[in-house]
């Protein structure tokens, strides 16, 4: 099993169950200004060689030296994605420092990093095992997912919002963090998949996510080194409250939907 910030606070709350409403039409599209001039497009910077011996971002390394996410709490949605081919280096910038290595796979599952960006031939991507940084690829040695699905988690609310091509699908009341190990705030991805053990996780696989703990000492030691993760849960008093260790605890029905429709890549961003 992959580790997660399994959830084993107690609860005492209520407020379970699942809301599903219509979507609201989306405004029209903007038109362009019929005055506005072409951009030229940038010039593509090159891509440095990567040395020999640059660390492979796994799930538990976590990369070092990338940049900050710069919209961590934007609620846009992001629509395509993209899945390593072979070995590859992550760079700090376009035409910057290679600093790190992605593969095809991570802990068994395919890896899909959302694009946030995209710059002078190169692209930006949300990393794993890492909150809230950005890693810069150039254009060879990935291939294009088409992300249709946005989760959005409201801390205050405890709710959790299914978008699907940007039209709400369905919203449910959840569990979250405590204050001392809250789920951790910004956008992250799911990884994919993974098996759950014990009766508390409602017999239901768990969607990890590229997220981690953002203080790791808050958490016992045998969970330090886990990712955060979107699960069933047995007991429908915990919904509605902030009593988990980080983890987003879900209505079993509502984790059965996530389970047969959300993909790997798909954008998971938590507000307050």
């Amino acid at each position: 099993m992959i580790g997660l910030v399994v959830c084993v606070a107690a609860a005492a709350g209520f407020l379970g169950g699942t809301e599903d409403r219509p979507a609201a039409a989306p405004p029209p599209a903007a038109s362009p200004s019929p005055s506005a001039a072409p951009r030229a497009p940038e010039p593509t910077l090159p891509a440095a060689p990567a040395p020999p011996g640059l660390p492979v971002i796994d799930y538990w390394t976590a990369p070092r030296g990338f940049p900050a996410d710069p919209a961590p709490l934007t609620l846009g949605t992001l629509t395509e994605g993209v899945h390593p081919t072979r070995s590859i280096a992550v760079y700090d910038a376009p035409g910057g420092r290679p600093r790190a290595r992605l593969k095809p796979e991570i802990s068994g599952m395919p890896l899909v990093l959302p694009i946030t960006d995209r710059r002078s031939g190169w692209v930006a991507v949300l990393l794993p095992t890492v909150n809230r940084r950005i890693g810069w690829l150039p254009s060879t040695g990935w291939s294009t997912r088409p992300l249709r699905d946005h989760l959005i988690v409201q801390r205050r609310t405890h709710k959790l919002t299914w978008r699907r091509d940007g039209a709400r699908k369905a919203v449910w009341t959840i569990t979250t963090g405590t204050a001392a190990t809250p789920t951790p705030l910004g956008r992250s991805f799911v990884l994919g998949r993974t098996a759950t053990s014990g009766s508390v996780f409602a017999g239901l696989d768990a969607l990890a996510l590229s997220s981690v703990p953002d203080d790791r000492r808050s958490l016992p030691a045998a969970l330090r080194g886990a990712h955060t993760g979107i699960h069933g849960w047995f007991n429908d008093d915990a919904f509605g409250r902030s009593a988990s260790n980080g983890c987003i605890r879900m209505p079993a029905a509502a984790q059965r939907t996530l389970l047969k429709h959300i993909e790997h890549g798909t954008v998971v961003t938590v507000v307050d």
